[in-house]
């Protein structure tokens, strides 16, 4: 059911997500850096809220109501992009979207984390990471039909939007039970020095790997732009994210299940090198065919690697904060967000879309260097 509610609010948001960089630079008149400072402004924004709502939900021992929280502002900020008229409103519309994505992640995570099997915690974060994903893959196909059928009018697709963000509202808050709290246990905090220390240093090393990892993946909105500046027509631009996310949903619950047998290492190290040919196809000036294999190749990536980080995190966290171990986790990311899209927009501005991808192989190969470094094993 998580999996289904995750479906329907990426429908809703990737109808929007899709279509936002070309809306912001074609219809508001933003600049590649402006869109590299909003997306990032705004994963960061997510990432960071995250530790709060994730520490919050170890504190009460509860977690289905501040994911009912996030999904219901992710849903009621949707209608502001339809009626945004500068880069003011859509900036606080974006912003308010991810405190609402920041509010529910790490609680909806770690309620996974609680329920599943350790044995199959790979498998079972890929099976919501898969669902999850075919939403994000038939919002862009939604919206590129609409584009078809409406001549453009990104303001109506946008409206679209808000139906199935409700939607995914209402599912959770009927159709998912929540575990009872354990009786007798005591909630001290969890984000106090003593309990920050109790993350020891597997899931720390975790936590730089996955930032590097996030370093090295800046938004894909950028993957949105180079599909434009390689000449494809402005309606069949969202099919970028269609064909990205596919390849994503498809593959994120097998290689999940393959990081409950295999070596996380080296998996993660398999996810780098498809990564790195990504980047290089997308660094090719020429036919559109060469963003689409690269496109392709960045969904593998994702399925392969995103699944599997999470669950490294709930493997190497204590049970009791699971929840501040997803922020904490995500809080770092975050930041490694920001700092990515900021810099592949400016490296796009200053020196052309072929080299931010350039950009991007390289601080790929800052993270194969990281992942040869010994990992400790969980206490």
């Amino acid at each position: 059911m998580l999996g289904f509610v995750s479906l329907l609010m990426d429908i809703s948001s990737e109808m929007i997500h899709s279509l936002l960089p070309l809306f912001m630079v074609g219809t508001l008149g933003a600049s590649a850096l402006t869109v590299g400072l909003v997306e990032g402004l705004a994963e960061a924004t997510a990432l960071v809220v995250k530790v709060f709502s994730g520490a919050l939900s170890d504190w009460l021992g509860r977690r289905k109501g501040l994911a009912l929280f996030g999904y219901a502002l992710g849903a009621f900020s949707k209608p502001l992009f339809a009626v945004a008229g500068g880069l003011g409103l859509l900036l606080t519309a974006r912003l308010v979207d991810r405190v609402g994505k920041g509010m529910r992640g790490a609680p909806r995570d770690a309620l996974v984390a609680d329920i599943a099997p350790p044995a199959l915690r790979g498998a079972a974060f890929g099976l919501r990471q898969s669902l999850d994903t075919v939403g994000a893959f038939a919002g862009p196909l939604l919206a590129t039909g609409l584009m078809l059928l409406w001549a453009n009018d990104f303001r109506a697709v946008f409206w679209v939007a808000v139906i199935p963000g409700l939607a995914s509202v209402l599912v959770l808050w009927l159709g998912v039970q929540e575990p009872a709290p354990q009786p007798g246990a005591r909630r001290g905090n969890p984000i106090s020095r003593a309990a920050l220390r109790q993350l020891g240093p597997a899931y720390r090393w975790v936590v730089v790997v996955g930032g590097l990892f996030t370093l090295a993946r800046f938004s894909e909105a950028f993957l949105v732009l180079r599909a434009q500046h390689s000449g494809v027509a402005l309606a069949w631009v969202p099919l970028v994210m269609v064909a990205m996310n596919a390849v994503y949903a498809l593959s994120a619950y097998p290689f999940g299940r393959l990081a409950d047998r295999m070596d996380h290492r080296r998996l993660l190290a398999l996810g780098l090198g498809v990564l790195i040919a990504a980047d290089a196809l997308l660094a090719v000036d020429g036919h559109w065919g060469w963003v689409l294999g690269g496109v392709l190749l960045w969904g593998l990536h994702m399925g392969m690697t995103q699944g599997l980080l999470a669950a490294m995190v709930a493997d190497t966290a204590p049970a009791a904060q699971r929840g501040t171990a997803f922020g904490v986790f995500n809080l770092v990311s975050g930041g490694a967000m920001l700092l990515a899209s900021v810099l592949a927009g400016a490296v796009w501005q200053g020196l052309g879309p072929a080299w931010t991808f350039i950009a991007g192989a390289l601080l790929c190969g800052l993270t194969l260097l990281a992942l040869g470094l010994r990992q400790p094993r969980p206490a």
